[in-house]
C-alpha cells in the first residue's frame, strides 16, 4: 500500500532505498527488486523501426507524444509488463546552470516532464519496478539532484515502483557488478558498474539531442550510456567509495588516465580521447545493451554539450526519437540534427574522433543505415533541423519560450 511521504522526508529516505521503500516513498511498501535471473534481450535483426514524433512543448503534450511514439513502435507492454526497468538520465554538468533564460531540462539534461511521462507510460504497460539511474558526483541521492534539475518529485513517488538510485558508487548494492563485453571490447573487456545495471529485464536510455564538443561528436541515447561507469571506480580520484572526480581517466593520460582502469585492455594508454571515448561508448553498449532509446529533441543546446562549452545556443527540432534498436535511434536523430549517421571518421560532425554510431553498427549493434531503417511518423525530410545551420548561430540572443525559438 501506498503511504503519503513529504518532499524533505522522500529526499532524505532515498538515501537509504530499503528504509524508503519499507516507509511509504517511492511508492512501494517493499525494498528494491532482486536481479533478474533472465534479462530481457534486445530486439536484434537487419532493419529497424524508428517512431519520429512531432513535440514542441513539454508537459501533456510530451506525455501524448510519447505515448504516440511507442504506438507507433507496435507498444511497449511486451517489453516491460511484469519487469524491472531501469532507466538511464542524463544529469551532467553539476551544478545546473540556467541558460538563455531556460531551465537545464529544456538546454542540456534529462527534462523532468520527459521522466514523468515515461514513468506514468511504462507503469500504465505493467512494469513491476521503474528505476531511475544516474552516476551524479554528489555525497547525494539522486533524487536531490533530482530536484534541483526541478523534477516532480512527489507526482514520480505516486507512481507505483518509482526508484531512484545514484550509480557513482555502490549505492544501495554490496558488490559491483561486473558486465563482460562479449566480443572482447575495443579499449575494454569489461566494465564494474552499480548492481542496477545489472539487476534489471529492461534498460531505457533517456537523454536529450545535443551535440558533444568534447568527446564525442554528438551525444544521444548511445552516449548517454557513458554516465554508467562509476566515479568510485572510474573517477580521476582515484579508486574509493567517497571518490567523486570526473571520469577523465577514460578520456585520456591528459586527464588523469595512466593508470588501467577496472576492464581496461592494455596498450591503450596513450590513445587520445577522440579514440577512447567512442570505443568506450560501443564497448558500453555491447555489455550493457539498450532495449528502448528515447532522445529529447524538444528544445536543446547546439554547438556542444553543456554550459562549459563556449559556442552553445538553443535550438528547439521539436521532435521526441524513439526505437528498440538504438543505434538506428541514434542514426535517425543524427539525420533529423542534418548529420550523416554514417560519416567517416574525423569528418563532421565528427571532427576530431572517431564516429561511435558507425563503430556500434560495425560491432552488430543495430543498423545506421538510413535505408533499412523505417521511420514512422514524421519524416526525417519534415523534421530536419540542421544544429550547424546559419540561422541559429550558437551564442546568440534568445528570445522566451513564449515566443518561440527557432522550430523545425
Amino acid at each position: 500500500m501506498t503511504r503519503a511521504c513529504s518532499r524533505r522526508r522522500f529526499l532524505g529516505l532515498t538515501a537509504t532505498a530499503p528504509l524508503a521503500m519499507a516507509t511509504g516513498c517511492g511508492g512501494s511498501s517493499d525494498g528494491p527488486s532482486t536481479p533478474s535471473p533472465s534479462p530481457t534481450p534486445p530486439p536484434g535483426g537487419g532493419s529497424a523501426t524508428v517512431a519520429l514524433t512531432r513535440c514542441r512543448s513539454y508537459g501533456a503534450e510530451a506525455l501524448a507524444a510519447l505515448g504516440q511514439s511507442f504506438d507507433r513502435l507496435g507498444g511497449i507492454g511486451s517489453l516491460v509488463s511484469g519487469k524491472v526497468v531501469a532507466v538511464k538520465v542524463n544529469f551532467t554538468g553539476w551544478p545546473y546552470q540556467v541558460l538563455f533564460g531556460r531551465p537545464p531540462g529544456e538546454t542540456y539534461i534529462t527534462h523532468g516532464d520527459t521522466a514523468l511521462a515515461l514513468a506514468r507510460l511504462l507503469s500504465d504497460a505493467g512494469a513491476r519496478r521503474i528505476r531511475f539511474l544516474e552516476s551524479v558526483p554528489l555525497p547525494e541521492p539522486l533524487t536531490y539532484a533530482a530536484d534541483a534539475a526541478g523534477w516532480d518529485l512527489s507526482a514520480l513517488r505516486a507512481i507505483p515502483g518509482v526508484e531512484f538510485e545514484n550509480t557513482r558508487n555502490l549505492g544501495f548494492g554490496s558488490d559491483y557488478a561486473r558486465l563482460a563485453v562479449p566480443d572482447g571490447g575495443r579499449l575494454f573487456s569489461h566494465l564494474d558498474v552499480n548492481h542496477s545495471y545489472r539487476d534489471t529485464d529492461v534498460y531505457i536510455s533517456l537523454c536529450k539531442m545535443k551535440e558533444h564538443a568534447t568527446a564525442a561528436g554528438v551525444t544521444l541515447s548511445m552516449k548517454n550510456s557513458f554516465g554508467m561507469t562509476p566515479n568510485s571506480l572510474y573517477g580521476s580520484e582515484g579508486v574509493g567509495e567517497d571518490r567523486l572526480g570526473y571520469r577523465g581517466p577514460i578520456h585520456d593520460a591528459a586527464e588523469g588516465g595512466m593508470r588501467l582502469l577496472p576492464g581496461e585492455i592494455p596498450g591503450h594508454q596513450d590513445e587520445a580521447v577522440g579514440v577512447r571515448v567512442p570505443w568506450t561508448i560501443v564497448d558500453e553498449n555491447a555489455a550493457r545493451p539498450i532495449h528502448l532509446a528515447i532522445v529529447d529533441g524538444i528544445t536543446t543546446i547546439r554547438g556542444g554539450e553543456g554550459w562549459w562549452n563556449p559556442s552553445i545556443g538553443p535550438i528547439a527540432p521539436g521532435v521526441i526519437v524513439a526505437g528498440f534498436d538504438a543505434v538506428a535511434t541514434d542514426a535517425v536523430a543524427m539525420a533529423v540534427m542534418g548529420f550523416d549517421p554514417r560519416a567517416a571518421d574525423f569528418t563532421t560532425p565528427f571532427e576530431t574522433r572517431l564516429n561511435h554510431v558507425a563503430l556500434a553498427e560495425e560491432a552488430g549493434l543495430g543498423t545506421a543505415d538510413l535505408s533499412r531503417i523505417e521511420v514512422v511518423g514524421l519524416t526525417i525530410d519534415a523534421a530536419r533541423t540542421p544544429f550547424r545551420s546559419s540561422a541559429s548561430r550558437p551564442g546568440e540572443a534568445v528570445p522566451s519560450l513564449a515566443t518561440g525559438i527557432p522550430v523545425g
